[in-house]
């Protein structure tokens, strides 16, 4: 501890008649251009991870804003038409809505166990009830069906978000490390011009400050944003739940 404090108190000494034109240096990137290779090599890591959490977030947000609005659109079509095959005639332009992958995979089963059962060309067409209707052959197939689809929308949605959770989690430590890498550098500067002044310790401290502001510029948006995207997921994840209740029900009103 005396040592430190001694370490300190000649540093006070030196700053006060040094120069301040140094201290200020050349700026930000002087600063990097005279960092060591490793150093540098931390920093572009941390740039090429905020790069990249940068465009997943911009990519995912745009997709999650049509989303929204295709399915809005989806949901007024589904619940105001009479027959299955109007709305299927309009996912094709819907085709960014989760829902319209699920629907599509219930339809399928829907359409093929009717088929089975009545030998009809496309029976799912009119779901309205007649005397003579096709009866379903099993509704729990057609809710594994709209499962499966659901699970594959979900892992759509999905994609991506967990590198988000990756960087907040791994760039702190990688800033760290640069840290580390700050400190040691103005250490063996003091060590091998026997001199604490601020033109010897203030390379390797800028350095060390750089690598973690660059961790924490890279991890907060992300920490951010993953937290963001994944509650929008858990949204869009509810909806296609009740969605596929919804369809499970006309299904059961209409064809059994």
């Amino acid at each position: 501890m005396r040592t430190l404090g001694n370490l300190l108190i000649a540093m006070q000494a030196d700053a006060a008649t040094a120069p301040t034109a140094h201290a200020l240096g050349g700026g930000f990137i002087d600063l990097i251009r005279q960092s060591t290779p490793l150093s540098k090599a931390v920093l572009a890591t941390l740039v090429i991870f905020s790069i990249v959490s940068w465009a997943i977030i911009l990519y995912k947000l745009l997709t999650f804003n049509r989303i929204r609005s295709q399915t809005s659109r989806f949901l007024e079509i589904f619940r105001r038409s009479t027959k299955f095959s109007e709305v299927q005639a309009v996912c094709q332009s819907l085709n960014d809505s989760p829902l319209v992958g699920i629907f599509l995979a219930g339809y399928a089963e829907l359409n093929l166990q009717l088929r089975q059962a009545s030998g009809a060309a496309n029976p799912a067409h009119n779901p309205a009830p007649s005397a003579t209707r096709p009866v379903l052959k099993s509704l729990v197939s057609v809710d594994r069906a709209l499962m499966r689809a659901s699970n594959i929308e979900t892992n759509k949605l999905e994609k991506h978000i967990t590198f988000l959770a990756t960087t907040a989690a791994v760039t702190p430590f990688i800033g760290l490390f640069g840290t580390v890498l700050g400190i040691i550098a103005a250490f063996q500067g003091i060590g091998s011009q026997g001199s604490t002044s601020l033109d010897v310790v203030a390379p390797g401290i800028a350095d060390a400050l750089i690598a973690t502001a660059a961790g924490l510029a890279a991890a907060i948006p992300a920490v951010y944003f993953y937290n963001l995207l994944t509650q929008r997921v858990k949204s869009l994840a509810s909806e296609m739940d009740d969605f596929s209740l919804e369809f499970l029900n006309i299904v059961e009103r209409n064809f059994t």
